[in-house]
């Protein structure tokens, strides 16, 4: 019996699962799983996981003291809750599970430093190793560096909303366990840009982008991973056959697995190495100079940690009204 897709690009590529939903992750048996705000948001109003939201919303209450207000309760309920559904991932996979720092800090090492230290501590008093955990960071300069220090604390982390070769050379040189750079929201940007529909599968922006990102890695020896991300198509997946990690939503995972087509690898090691690459050297100014030349890199950046501050407030507005509803019936 012919393999599915699933099974071919398993064969080649770690397979994470881009969700938050328990059921999920428990039906694709990915190695890893990574989370976010609007990931959360959606779980956290599922009926399934109502007690493990309860149960988080009571103990940030009782950690954050009589006159913590509940807009500081919803704040700290979420770290608690993605720390709470990290846990629950990591029973049911082998590997690692990715949470993120809030993205409204994404300018500032030293705020981001002190979330990222307090999630490890989090995860460590419940009996989770850091090697099982990644702390999620947007690509900025700001958290790269954060990065840097948390990495030679023994803190790994994955650098989120990247865009441009200039973040992902500054994330390897920082020695960042792995990166996500962004496919589909590459393609949206040269959609709108270009008027144009749709892109060739070999074609498309963001698998070319991600190539590039790989090979360079591969060419120059780093260790630093190339997790593809955020797809909008399966030709999108297909022709990333062979990088590191892909984080897969649902959606694709079941169309990948209900497929038997040939699956060619396209992202090869050896062959990276061997490739006529000129090698970059990365330090702040060269940063923000390629960061301003590249349009789509600062558009997708700024709209992303925008996105996601959005997504973080919108879900502590739902964690502050469901404790309040809950204070409501005690008090009746």
């Amino acid at each position: 019996m012919s393999k599915n897709l699933l099974e071919q690009l398993r064969s080649m590529t770690v397979v994470v699962a881009d969700t938050g939903d328990i059921q999920q992750i428990e039906k694709y048996k990915p190695q890893d799983a990574t989370t976010n705000p609007s990931l959360i948001t959606t779980v956290a109003q599922m009926p399934e996981y109502q007690k493990v939201v309860d149960d988080t919303l009571a103990q940030a209450q009782k950690d954050a003291g009589a006159n913590a207000s509940q807009t500081d309760i919803g704040r700290l309920a979420f770290e608690r809750l993605a720390v709470a559904f990290g846990l629950t991932i990591l029973k049911i996979i082998p590997g690692r599970v990715s949470t993120e720092v809030d993205a409204r800090l994404s300018y500032d090492t030293k705020a981001t430093l002190d979330v990222a230290r307090g999630i490890i501590k989090l995860y460590e008093a419940a009996g989770v190793s850091r090697d099982r955990v990644l702390i999620k960071i947007a690509s900025t300069w700001e958290g790269i560096k954060a990065a840097e220090i948390l990495e030679k604390e023994g803190i790994h982390c994955n650098l989120t909303l990247l865009f441009g070769i200039h973040q992902a050379i500054a994330c390897a040189e920082a020695g960042v366990t792995l990166i996500s750079p962004f496919v589909g929201r590459i393609l949206d940007w040269y959609k709108k840009d270009s008027g144009k529909d749709s892109y060739p599968a070999p074609e498309d922006p963001g698998v070319l982008s991600v190539t590039e990102i790989y090979n360079y890695y591969k060419k120059f020896g780093y260790k630093t991973e190339v997790m593809g991300a955020s797809f909008r198509n399966l030709g999108e997946i297909t022709e990333l056959a062979g990088c590191d990690l892909l984080t897969i939503a649902p959606k694709f995972l079941a169309e990948l697995q209900n497929s038997t087509e040939e699956l060619p690898r396209k992202l090869d090691a050896a062959k990276a190495a061997k490739m006529d690459i000129k090698k970059i050297s990365m330090d702040k100014a060269t940063f923000e100079k390629m960061h301003a030349a590249d349009k789509m890199a600062s558009d997708k950046l700024d709209e992303g940690i925008k996105g996601f501050s959005k997504a973080l407030e919108d879900l502590e507005k739902l964690l502050a009204d469901k404790l309040a509803n809950i204070n409501e019936a005690k008090a009746a």
